[in-house]
C-alpha cells in the first residue's frame, strides 16, 4: 500500500511538474515579443485594392512603398541638382516612353520591399548590385556617378515623397533614411 501511495504521490508531482513547466513555456511566449519588420510598419501584408491596377490586390505594405517611391521620383526629377543622374529617363519620359520610369518604379519598389522585410517573392529585388545600378560604367541609364551631396539630395527628396503619401511617424521615417544610408557606400562613388 505504501509503494502504491508512494507511486502515486511521485505521478501527481510529476504532473503537477510537467503543468508548471508548460506553464512556464507559455508565459514565456507571452513575454517574447516580435518586433515588426520596417515592411510590416509602412502596411505589411494585409491585402488591399490596387488603385493603380483596378481589380488586382497588393498587400499594403508594397503599395505605400510603391507610392512613396512614384512621388519621390518625380520629386527627384524636378530637383535640378538631381536631374544630371536620369537624363535618359527624362528623355525617354519627355518623348512618352514611360517603359524605363515603369522598371525604375518596379525596381526601387523591389528594393524597398526587400530591404525592409517583405517575405512575398513576387516583390523581392532581383536587380543589380547597387554599386553596378549606380555606376555609369556598368548601367548607361545612370548619367553620373553620384557624391556624397548627391546621395544627401536623394535622401531629402524621398523624404518630401514620404511625406507626400502621409508617412510622418517620426521614428518610421528615421528608421527609413537609416536603412537607405545602408547603401551610401555602394551609391557614392567619386
Amino acid at each position: 500500500m505504501k509503494k502504491r501511495l508512494l507511486i502515486i504521490c511521485v505521478c501527481i508531482l510529476g504532473g503537477v511538474m510537467i503543468m508548471q513547466s508548460c506553464k512556464k513555456e507559455e508565459d514565456d511566449d507571452d513575454m517574447m515579443t516580435t518586433t515588426p519588420t520596417l515592411y510590416d510598419r509602412v502596411g505589411g501584408t494585409a491585402m488591399v485594392d490596387d488603385p493603380a491596377n483596378p481589380g488586382t490586390m497588393i498587400e499594403q505594405g508594397r503599395l505605400t512603398l510603391r507610392s512613396v517611391v512614384d512621388s519621390s521620383i518625380f520629386v527627384i526629377a524636378a530637383d535640378p541638382n538631381m536631374t544630371p543622374f536620369f537624363g535618359t529617363l527624362l528623355t525617354e519620359v519627355g518623348a512618352g516612353d514611360l517603359s524605363g520610369l515603369t522598371i525604375l518604379s518596379k525596381n526601387l519598389t523591389d528594393f524597398l520591399c526587400s530591404a525592409t522585410g517583405a517575405t512575398n517573392t513576387d516583390y523581392l529585388y532581383t536587380g543589380l548590385s547597387m554599386a553596378d545600378a549606380h555606376d555609369p560604367d556598368v548601367n548607361s541609364r545612370m548619367g553620373m556617378k553620384a557624391g556624397d551631396g548627391d546621395f544627401d539630395n536623394f535622401i531629402a527628396d524621398v523624404a518630401v515623397g514620404l511625406g507626400q503619401n502621409g508617412v510622418t511617424d517620426a521614428q518610421l521615417i528615421s528608421d527609413l533614411v537609416d536603412l537607405l544610408e545602408t547603401t551610401r557606400a555602394d551609391i557614392v562613388q567619386m
